[in-house]
């Protein structure tokens, strides 16, 4: 049993008879129960509440235990001096406000709804289960769980925001630069990610601006940051690289010291660090203008035209530099672009509108709606219980369900839990 559950029950009132009785007999009448209250002080303001023929307004506060009033040292807080009952699982002593007087207490163990009761033991069993309602998942209601999905996909844009604005103080509201910076960290995906952070960190966008102007310049910046023209080698290309790269060493005073290593292993050699950076370097010499481009992109084909670049001509029949391998054009992949207006177009309108004002999320709702889901464990196993993710929304809101709530075993702030218990939020 956990407290939050107690908070639930009375929330809810979620109990077998509205003929409530306190410890001592008196007969309590539940007019409003009071606004939950998650921060500090009472558990929940303004209860409007009859104990006995007297009419109460004020505060309730919810324990376990009885004496936990005194474990928490409530009686010593002024705060709790407005404390009008306290509703408890098990009376193990009287209590007194600061003022030495009787704090009238309800037990509630004997009045809870006994159907909600088991429900919530079952969803709190200890036995080995991915999500808690892994058993009941199936059968809830699809209307209420997409519902639910599309509130997640929110919850989680508003995670990524923060980050975005992070980036928009550091970068002094230049949107051009946060973009660059998300960017070139989505490009690393999850393996280079943090290398890839580290390498647009190490470049002064003003002058990343200058040197866009051709495919060989811009591979020589991304490549040298990223520690990828230190060896002694003979191959052309690789030569005039380390020529640029030197000449802009000197000129911008770049440094890498702190750039993170990019790393090869498990990776499919499409997703090598010096495909991703070349293709990086392509989609930049192509569009100048790249964050007014994709804010202004009315649909996905749009999107998919912005991003239809391929890596330069060098790396045709390259993965590494100096190994020679089939030729192949390194196109960006439609579920790569996908990934890319997943975790990064998308947030950055987001961000965008609400930096001007602007609330509007029913096209990104659409967007998403048309880009295929994503796939990973976690999607297979939650459509493995249940077909549920049709499309990238529904993929994004499994996501930050299965890490936000199931993992952390918050199935009462769980629209789907509150369902299994008997109460749609």
């Amino acid at each position: 049993m956990k407290e939050e559950f107690l908070h639930y029950l009375w929330k809810f009132q979620k109990f077998n008879t509205p003929a409530l009785f306190s410890e001592r007999g008196e007969t309590i009448t539940v007019i409003h129960p009071g606004e939950h209250n998650t921060n500090a002080g009472p558990d929940f303001f303004n209860a409007k509440l009859k104990i006995g023929n007297q009419l109460w307004a004020g505060n309730v506060e919810i324990h376990l235990n009885a004496s936990d009033w005194y474990a928490h040292n409530h009686e010593k807080d002024s705060q709790y001096d407005s404390v009008i009952l306290h509703v408890v699982w098990k009376h193990d002593g009287d209590i007194f406000r600061r003022n030495k007087t009787a704090l009238t207490t309800l037990v509630i163990k004997p009045f809870v709804n006994q159907d909600v009761l088991k429900a919530y033991k079952k969803l709190s069993e200890k036995q080995h289960k991915w999500i808690p309602c892994e058993h009941e998942f199936a059968n809830v209601d699809s209307f209420v769980l997409n519902n639910w999905l599309e509130r997640l996909f929110i919850e989680r844009l508003e995670k990524k925001s923060k980050f975005i604005l992070e980036l928009l103080e550091k970068y002094s509201n230049n949107w051009e630069a946060v973009l660059f910076i998300l960017l070139t960290k989505n490009f690393g995906l999850q393996v280079n990610s943090e290398a890839f952070l580290s390498v647009a960190n190490s470049i002064d966008f003003s002058i990343f601006k200058k040197v866009i102007k051709n495919q060989k310049q811009t591979e020589s910046l991304f490549f040298g940051q990223a520690g990828l023209l230190e060896e002694d080698k003979e191959e052309h290309y690789y030569v005039e690289l380390q020529k640029e790269y030197a000449y802009l060493k000197h000129a911008y005073s770049l440094n890498n010291k702190l750039v993170t290593s990019v790393k090869y292993f498990r990776l499919r050699p499409t997703n090598f660090p010096t495909i991703r950076l070349s293709q990086l370097a392509s989609l930049y010499v192509k569009e100048r203008t790249l964050f007014s481009k994709l804010i202004e992109a009315e649909n996905v084909a749009k999107i998919y035209d912005i991003f239809n670049v391929s890596a330069s001509s060098y790396w045709d029949n390259h993965y590494s530099f100096g190994v020679v391998s089939a030729k192949r054009k390194k196109k960006l992949s439609k579920k790569f672009i996908d990934l890319l207006i997943i975790n990064t177009l998308v947030p950055m309108v987001f961000c965008y509108r609400r930096y001007q004002g602007n609330e509007q999320v029913a096209d990104l709702f659409d967007l998403l709606s048309e880009i295929s889901s994503e796939e990973n464990s976690i999607i297979k196993k939650f459509d493995s219980i249940k077909k549920v993710s049709t499309h990238a929304l529904y993929s994004q809101g499994l996501l930050q369900l299965k890490t936000m709530y199931c993992d952390k075993k918050r199935c009462l702030d769980c629209v789907i839990g509150a369902s299994i218990l008997g109460k749609n939020k």
